[in-house]
């Protein structure tokens, strides 16, 4: 346990008072709410609230960021920023509007409109496992656990508590109105600690002559495959449950295109500090035992109370608001998109309901999978190595017809795409610790989606060329 000074102590305590405070203050308007409502705000997202959700919504993985920055240096920029920025650039150009306009609610609601109900429900098992905030959870519990000396289970079930039990009364205007907020905290944080590093150690040339070689190098020493491999893994963005959800909430189809787009200019903005202050980190502190902890470490050494206690609240926002987004996310899938089309009903007065039992088990789901994890990349990449192949082709093409593959075809490539990759990943387990023939999981998942895919157009052009002769 760090010992915190009072104020710091009273920060974090006012900081966690709020967000309770908007889930209780929207309770009453939440129980009389419409299913569109509590799902999607009214479909009435304006541009500044769309942007701050967004950006703060994608930007979780805050500790898992600071640790790769400390090891590989400006690499991260390369890893965790450039694919993610170019896959949101083709989602903004190709998809957001689309989206919009189809007023829909969720990825498994427009696999039905394109080809029905058993894929929507196989599509909504991969979206309700890859949503589930594990890695956030435990990124969470980690924080917890160096300020209060927690014990990781508590920290996880601590965590998951606090950063849900708004989000179960208020529904997505609580995520949103929380997330506003927190979008303020995560950049005011970097801007506090950034400068504060920079004044008092020097700039370009004290990271020069305190840095290894590689860390200002953009491959940070990593093999090109595993660097290659991250942009593939990007491409999970074309499937990204929180990009919709805000697409589908958004006031109209420019709200959408353009929120996108702001967005991804504040992504890099931050990935600058972020990475930036990693490498200062390394400078400063070269033998930390736990790289994950450099950015509370580096703080506590620079920062007097009230700014460490500010900080501190900066981090845990940037992690909350992940954890909020995507619990309910997983929430809506698994209310809406399984129980509620498990059950057939034609009413959907229960959906607020189921909705409010996937948050309660999302939460379970994720304190399971982080405890046995404990690895915050290791989830990120074996989660997004399976989801992706299964899901990227299938959904991207459901919003171009002449695209699109047939149902069987579709329900083929979407269980053994995410079959293929998953013994891929679990390999490791029988394989001394590599992938079998040395190949990222992703790879072969997703060509095997390829594979089905071209068959289906080639199939296709065969059927209208024998159409065309008759």
């Amino acid at each position: 346990m760090n010992k915190l000074h009072h104020l710091d102590i009273l920060i974090i305590f006012c900081y966690f008072l709020f967000i309770l405070f908007i889930g209780i203050k929207l309770w009453r308007k939440e129980r009389r709410s419409d299913v569109k409502s509590f799902l999607l705000a009214g479909r009435q997202l304006s541009l500044p609230s769309f942007i701050a959700t967004l950006v703060s919504t994608w930007y979780g993985g805050i500790l898992g960021v600071g640790e790769f920055s400390y090891k590989f240096g400006i690499s991260n920029w390369l890893v965790f920023g450039l694919p993610y920025y170019v896959a949101a650039a083709i989602f903004g150009i190709f998809i957001a509007k689309k989206a919009r306009s189809l007023e829909l609610y969720t990825i498994p609601h427009q696999l039905e409109k394109a080809y029905g109900k058993t894929v929507a429900l196989i599509g909504a098992f991969f979206v309700f496992v890859m949503t589930v905030p594990a890695a956030y959870v435990l990124m969470l519990a980690v924080l917890l656990k160096f300020l209060f000396g927690l014990p990781l289970i508590w920290g996880l079930i601590i965590g998951t508590l606090i950063s849900t039990c708004y989000v179960l009364i208020g529904g997505f205007k609580s995520v949103i109105r929380t997330d506003i907020v927190q979008f303020s905290l995560m950049f005011a944080s970097f801007l506090i600690l950034l400068p504060v590093a920079y004044f008092t150690y020097g700039g370009f040339n004290f990271l020069s002559s305190s840095l290894p070689a590689n860390h200002l190098v953009w491959h940070g020493g990593q093999g090109a495959q595993y660097i290659i491999v991250w942009f593939f893994i990007a491409l999970a963005t074309l499937i990204e449950p929180s990009f919709y959800q805000r697409c589908f909430a958004a006031k109209t189809e420019k709200v959408a295109q353009r929120g996108i787009f702001y967005s991804i200019l504040f992504w890099i903005f931050f990935d600058f500090l972020t990475t930036f202050t990693g490498l200062y980190a390394r400078a400063i502190l070269p033998n930390l035992n736990d790289p994950v902890t450099s950015y509370l470490v580096l703080a506590q050494k620079l920062l007097p109370p009230v700014f460490f206690g500010l900080f501190l609240t900066g981090l845990l926002a940037t992690i909350m608001s992940t954890i909020d987004s995507y619990s309910f996310l997983a929430a809506m899938t698994f209310g809406r998109d399984l129980l509620w089309r498990l059950k057939n009903e034609d009413s959907t007065q229960n959906i607020k309901l189921y909705t409010r039992i996937g948050l309660l088990l999302s939460g379970v789901l994720a304190i399971v999978i982080a405890y046995y994890a404990q690895s915050v990349i290791r989830i990120w990449k074996d989660l997004g190595s399976i989801g992706t192949p299964a899901l990227v082709i299938p959904m991207v093409t459901s919003f171009f017809p002449k695209l699109r593959m047939d149902k069987k075809s579709v329900i083929v490539s979407i269980i053994g795409s995410a079959l293929i990759s998953g013994v891929w990943v679990f390999s490791k387990s029988f394989n001394a610790g590599n992938y079998l023939l040395g190949i990222e999981p992703i790879y072969p998942g997703l060509g095997f989606a390829g594979m089905m895919f071209v068959f289906c157009q080639i199939k296709q052009i065969l059927v209208n060329k024998d159409i065309v002769h008759l």
